[in-house]
Parts: C-alpha cells; structure tokens; sequence
C-alpha cells in the first residue's frame, strides 16, 4: 500500500506522498466546509492507501505520573484513568513507560501526553471514517523532536529543540528521548534577522520557565539545539550567545535532510518535511488515535494478512507442484533409460542365441525346460544326513548290530515325478540286538533307549516295524521264547521318518 502523510496545523491540512525518501505535496485543504468537501474528493482517489497524521497544534499536554505495579486489563484501567484525571473530554491521548522505580514498591513512572482540542480534529477524522480508509495513527510534531535528535547523533538525554513551525516557533523541552513539556512561540518576523533574534529570545524565555517549574536546576547548563535552513544558520549563529547556560548547536536543515535519506531537503526555514519523512520511515511506538479512529486500519492489516498467508499457501503449492512435476520428470527419464537399455539387452541376446547350434526347438520351450530342471535340482535329496544320524547312534550303542538300511524321499519312487517340498525322509533300519546271557527285559531296555535316540530330534519320529520280543498285549509268549533261547540274536526293524527344516 502507498503510503500518504496528513500535517495538520491551526489553519489547515496539507497532505502529502511519501515515495523512496521523496515527499510531493498533493493537496492544501484550509478549515472549511469547502476544505472538508475537497479534502473528501482527495480521499475518494486514494482510497487504498494509508494515512498517517502529524499535527502541530498549541493544544498539547505533557504529565508525568507514578502507577502501582499493574499487568493487563488493570494496568490499562488505571492509565485510563489517570488520562482522564489530567485531560478531562479528549480522547486523543497517549502513555508513554519510563520504567519502574527502583524502590521498595516497584511503581512504574508514565509520561502522559493528549491533544487537548479533540474538536479541532473531528471534522477531519470524520472525513478519513466516512471514506473508509486506514489511519494508522495520529502524532504530533513533539512527539518526534526526541527521535530526530537520536538519528541525527546529538545527545537528547536532557536539551532544548526549537524548530520552525507554520511562522511560529516549536520549543521541546526533550527527556531521554521523549518530550515532557512542548509550546507554539508565534513568530512576528519572517525575516533572516527576526528569526534569529526570534530563537535566542525564545530559548532563553523556555529556559527561564523551566527553572521556574523546578523541572531544571538554577546552574545547570542545557544543551539547545536550533535545526535551521543553511541561508540563516551563520545569522541565528551572531545572534544565540556564545557562553551562559545555554549551549546552542546550529543544525543544517539540509544536513539533516542528507542524514535522513530525503531526498527533498526544506526550501525554507520550515522542518515540516524532515517530521514528515521521519514519521514515513521511523514512526512512534505509541499514537494519539484511538482504535474507534484506526478501525479501517485494523480491517486493512486483517485483509493484508489473510492475502499474505494465501499468497504463501499458493507459493507453497506451486513449489511443491515443481517438485512433483520434476520427480515425476526424473522417473519418466529413467524408466526411458531402463527401456532403452533393455532394447539393447535384447538385442545382444539374440546375436549372442544366434551363433547357438540348432536343438529343433524354440527358445520358449528351451526356457521352460531349464526352469523345471531347476526346480527338480532343488527338490533333490541325499542321505548323508539320515545316514549319519543313524551311525552316531550306532556309535553309542555296540550292542546293536546293523543288518540293512534303506532310504527313500518321501513315499513316491518315481524319479520323473517331482517331489513336493514339505515330503519327509523315511529310513527303515533292520538290525539285531547281541547281549550275552540277557534277559527279555534287559534286551527290551536296549531296544527302548535305541529307538529314543533315534526319536531324540524333534523334527524326527520313530515308528517301529518289528519288536525283538513279540509280547504285544492279548497273544501268548511262544514256546521258543523260553529261557534257553535268550543268548541268540533278537532282530527288529524300525521306520525314522525326518521332516525336512524349513
């Protein structure tokens, strides 16, 4: 948004643009109703733009107060209050925190300030409120006396400021910075010699009342600071005393200008331009309005807001937009790349197939032919490992005598057909039991610990064929089973079938 300045005085507004340091004055609106009726069609053309106002009025107060130590709502409550107490029936006004007192009780000292004609205002806050536009806040010319010396390098710790003003003469008395006692001298004189002898007058009259309000001591030497257009400077130099309580500094409107970066320095003694530009570049914390005259301001910033974060939201979408576009380039550049070399990859293959001898098939059938010997390859098994299962137990256990194993994969012989992959391992081992002079019992108890060896894997079961002793439950022992046949040979057969590990 452009941003547009209003310099309201005693007699009328003037309204200027402030563009890259420049000021142009666009508009002189004299306090009238034919001025007010201008000033309306002046708003009407410029409506999206923001005002801010600096007035330079005689109708302005300066209080300093002591509050408890407050916080929020109470805190502006009581601000509220005491504003009211000091500048009964104006709404324009402003406080400014000094800090906090370094006492028992920690009481915050304020620097109030108001406007004290809010009349002199209204018609043209009327004005700004019934053409809707935004009003950032309303200052006055005091109010930047402290912020002009800062960028100017000149200490405003405790000094003097006079300035000229609308043919009268600015004197601030400055703080810290902040102005607490500020007053309009009309100027009789416009010319060279009359406004130097106008401001050594003026400043040794503000110095005399300040003495008097106890606000400086009878002794104290105050540093006084005259800004001035170059043409007068060497004549209110002969006229401001060289020795007294007063140190005058002389300072060069257009030096100023220079150090301010306006590029459109005061023609004359007036330092309404350099307020004006400081103001656009650099303006107060605190403001006279109030929020019922900055609620079009307060709408803009919202708007402002809003359409920011939409604008980062749709940036925010494009760029990731670019990023999906540019992933999705990347992808469709290799799955290019991938096509191409796969193209290639065929073609060498069938070079390479060609110089192939001739087997009176196709490469398809080929292809699926080698397939299922893999699989048939993969499928095969060998007995090593039954076979050493077997042995180590046979190792363990010398009173039995081996006399065949067999082993097959599975239950099917047929070597066309493939085995599936979860078919067991089936041995079948046929062997006898040689113990000298052994009872049936003692014979059956080798026979027992042989088969929990062989069972003694988990994945390895044990199914026996063939008992070294037939006593199985409802059958009678057989005659040779007697005592006289014990030392000869029992044979048995029994069945391991081994899972195969997964």
């Amino acid at each position: 948004m452009s941003c547009r300045l209003l310099y309201l005085n005693t007699h009328r507004l003037s309204a200027y643009l402030w563009q890259q340091g420049k000021l142009r004055c666009e508009g002189v609106f004299d306090h009238n109703d034919e001025g007010f009726r201008l000033f309306a069609d002046y708003l009407a053309g410029h409506g999206s733009s923001q005002f801010s106002l600096l007035a330079n009025v005689a109708e302005e107060g300066h209080v300093l107060e002591t509050i408890p130590f407050l916080q929020g709502a109470d805190r502006q409550t009581l601000i509220t209050r005491k504003i009211g107490q000091h500048f009964l029936g104006t709404s324009l006004a402003a406080a400014i925190s000094l800090g906090y007192e370094k006492r028992q009780r920690k009481n915050e000292r304020l620097l109030l300030s108001a406007l004290t004609n809010p009349a002199h205002f209204e018609p043209w806050l009327n004005k700004l409120d019934e053409s809707e536009v935004a009003l950032v806040g309303i200052y006055s010319v005091a109010q930047l006396g402290g912020l002009l010396l800062k960028k100017l390098g000149q200490d405003c710790s405790r000094c003097l400021l006079l300035t000229l003003q609308d043919h009268s003469i600015r004197e601030t008395y400055v703080v810290d910075g902040h102005a607490h006692f500020s007053r309009m001298a009309p100027l009789t004189d416009s010319s060279i010699a009359g406004i130097a002898s106008a401001f050594a007058a003026e400043a040794g009259k503000l110095h005399q009342y300040l003495i008097g309000q106890r606000l400086i001591g009878r002794d104290e030497s105050l540093p006084t600071y005259i800004v001035a257009h170059p043409l007068t400077v060497p004549a209110i130099d002969k006229a401001c005393p060289e020795r007294g309580p007063l140190n005058f500094t002389l300072i060069d409107s257009h030096v100023a200008a220079g150090k301010l970066n306006l590029h459109t320095p005061p023609e004359d003694n007036r330092s309404d331009l350099l307020f004006l530009h400081l103001l656009a570049t650099a303006p107060p914390a605190q403001q006279f309005a109030g929020e019922t005259h900055r609620h079009h301001f307060r709408l803009a910033q919202s708007r402002h807001g809003l359409i920011a974060a939409g604008i980062i939201t749709l940036l925010g979408g494009v760029l990731f937009a670019a990023k999906g576009t540019y992933d999705a380039s990347a992808l469709r550049n290799e799955a290019d790349a991938l096509t191409a070399s796969q193209a290639d990859l065929n073609r060498r293959y069938q070079e390479i197939s060609a110089t192939f001898p001739q087997l009176g098939m196709d490469h398809e059938t080929l292809r699926r032919l080698t397939g299922r010997y893999g699989e048939l390859v993969a499928q095969q098994r060998q007995p090593t490992s039954s076979y050493i299962m077997v042995s180590q137990v046979l190792d363990r256990m010398p009173a039995i005598v081996l006399d065949s194993i067999d082993w097959k994969n599975g239950q099917n012989f047929r070597l066309t057909v493939g085995m599936p992959a979860n078919e067991p391992e089936i041995v079948t081992v046929r062997g006898t039991i040689q113990l000298e002079r052994a009872s049936v019992r003692q014979t059956l108890a080798v026979f027992d610990q042989f088969v929990a060896a062989l069972g003694a894997d988990a994945a390895t079961s044990v199914k026996v064929l063939q008992r070294p002793f037939d006593i199985e439950s409802g059958r009678a022992l057989r005659g040779g089973d007697g005592l006289n046949e014990e030392a000869q040979p029992r044979q048995f057969a029994v069945e391991v079938v081994r899972s195969k590990a997964p």
